[in-house]
């Protein structure tokens, strides 16, 4: 019988601590199959913040560093300069990158540093009780805005992507979802692209993935796919904002 599954070589072997239907143990293994495939695993290092990403170290069977809130882009620009033959990423989410960390990866950005990000928006802060994100959407409803987000108060949902598009400097920012099979084979393409740009020399990558969080949305993991393609995805549009080299995998 022909095998379907295969362990990704660089993923750990044990149990995830996601709640089901998450979305980081896919994109864990979107990451880890690229690094398989570029075979950049023993010159990798990933950092990871607080919040769900800051699980990653118990996952990737590469080295991965922690970083404080918001501060993952100034840990990576710092491990680049000093090791420039190495391949640095970022993992974080909405809560991290686009609140705490707003400065962090719009400089980083500017500075266009040879570095790749990996931006996880599930429009909550998913770890500490599901409270409204930047990116949580109108009419949203969290634990700190139990009648929905309101324009009005509190703005509109922050779209980072298309904040990093207009930084001269990047070589590659980029919108995609783990929605559907179609949405995960996107994301893994553009996972690839944005490591072979930093391998090439390019410059500043940024890959913003649309993720279920089911426990935090009040949904099944069902439901929550469905609400990511109707109504996030109708914020957060999808698709490429800027490729500065327009390479074809």
């Amino acid at each position: 019988m022909k095998k379907v599954f295969k362990w990704p070589k660089h993923l750990k072997k044990v149990p995830f601590r996601f709640c089901p239907g998450c979305g980081h143990s896919l994109i864990h293994r979107l990451v880890a199959e690229a690094i398989e495939k570029f075979s950049i695993r023993d010159k990798t290092i990933g950092i990871a913040p607080v919040g769900c990403a800051v699980f990653a170290y118990d996952y990737f069977d590469f080295d991965m560093i922690e970083a404080a809130h918001g501060r993952p882009p100034a840990i990576a620009t710092a491990m680049k300069r000093v090791l420039p033959d190495r391949i640095i990423f970022s993992y974080q989410g909405d809560g991290d990158l686009a609140a705490i960390g707003t400065a962090e990866i719009i400089h980083a950005a500017n500075r266009g540093e040879n570095i790749t990000v990996f931006f996880i928006n599930n429009a909550t802060y998913g770890m500490t009780g599901g409270q409204m994100a930047p990116t949580t959407l109108i009419n949203q409803k969290t634990t700190t805005s139990p009648a929905g987000r309101s324009l009005l108060t509190t703005g509109a949902p922050m779209k980072v992507c298309e904040m990093i598009a207009t930084i001269e400097c990047v070589s590659l920012a980029v919108r995609v979802s783990v929605d559907s099979i179609t949405g995960v084979s996107t994301t893994k393409k553009m996972i690839e692209k944005a490591f072979s740009y930093q391998m090439e020399g390019k410059g500043f990558s940024f890959v913003e993935i649309l993720s279920p969080c089911p426990t935090d949305w009040g949904m099944s993991p069902d439901n929550a796919l469905d609400w990511m393609s109707n109504e996030m995805s109708s914020v957060f549009k999808l698709g490429v904002l800027k490729d500065k080299w327009k390479k074809e995998l």
